[in-house]
């Protein structure tokens, strides 16, 4: 009776050695396919370029160093701090709402040099961001829809020096504001844009009373070329922070032009909310350039 026993428990514990080994290869397998591994030097710079603006980054050891490409916002520069590091993990997040996770692994000797990262699986799609960083993703969409509708208001525009700008168009989604400007040169020189600013000033007073201006800042913009070529009509469209605009007060769009005198200026006053459209309720019609 105790050598069964015995044999017994011999028998067990070979089951459990020869199940062990493939439940971890099981989870290896699963680790692997859900993360990206990159190789690592020491010696060599590893390129990340992600397709969105990189909005967090977050690095599992001391001994691989992380930045920003010098003047872009979605290249990421990886480079190992000391030879040999242990196996850690690198997380991402990017203003489209998705997470990466990679796993880094040390090559000084052939190490990945560049490598997209929209060709590995994101963690997760479902980031949220606050509203000082507010989805660009969601806003880049949200701006073309914008564009490209064909409902438009009058009204708001000024015209001199043979150049048009006209405001056409006023959206919001949320907390966001999308206002459609239109931009005109119908004479024979290039325009070139030195500046485009937003203001809410106070109504014109005299000249003891001291006015008040708060300048606000785009979230976004379809494009960011700044000439209007001779001859021709450009659209825009700005995305910026909700506000509502206070009684005595207008909003002013303020166009200098660089190296030049054609500056012009379009004021909305407190009537904003009337000409505001939801993008929610536009109509599918697009809006015909």
């Amino acid at each position: 009776m105790k050598r069964a026993n015995y044999l017994f428990l011999i028998s067990l514990l070979l089951v459990c050695v020869s199940v062990n080994p493939q439940s971890n290869a099981r989870e290896t397998v699963f680790y692997e396919d859900q993360y990206k591994n990159l190789q690592v030097g020491f010696s060599k710079t590893t390129s990340i370029i992600f397709p969105y603006t990189i909005k967090s980054i977050d690095i599992g050891s001391a001994e691989v160093l992380v930045q920003k490409a010098k003047g872009v916002e979605n290249i990421l520069l990886v480079k190992a701090a000391k030879q040999h590091f242990f196996q850690t993990n690198l997380t991402v997040v990017t203003s489209d709402g998705k997470l990466y996770v990679f796993v880094l692994n040390y090559d000084d000797s052939c190490p990945d040099l560049n490598f997209k990262a929209e060709n590995a699986v994101a963690a997760s799609r479902d980031v949220l961001f606050s509203l000082e960083n507010e989805n660009q993703k969601r806003i880049e969409q949200c701006a073309l829809t914008a564009y490209s509708k064909k409902k438009k208001i009058s009204g708001l525009k000024k015209s001199k020096y043979q150049i048009r700008l006209e405001v056409n168009g006023i959206f919001i989604q949320q907390d966001v504001l999308y206002l459609r400007i239109v931009f005109e040169n119908k004479s024979k020189i290039n325009y070139d844009i030195d500046q485009l600013r937003f203001f809410i000033r106070d109504q014109k007073k005299s000249k003891r009373t001291a006015s008040q201006e708060i300048e606000l800042q785009p979230l976004y913009a379809t494009s960011s070329s700044s000439v209007i070529p001779y001859k021709s009509e450009i659209i825009k469209v700005y995305a910026l922070e909700k506000f509502t605009i206070p009684e005595n007060k207008y909003l002013t769009l303020q166009m200098i032009e660089k190296n030049g005198g054609r500056h012009l200026e379009v004021d909305i006053n407190n009537n904003l909310t009337d000409k505001v459209i939801p993008i929610t309720e536009l109509s599918s019609d697009t809006f015909k350039l």
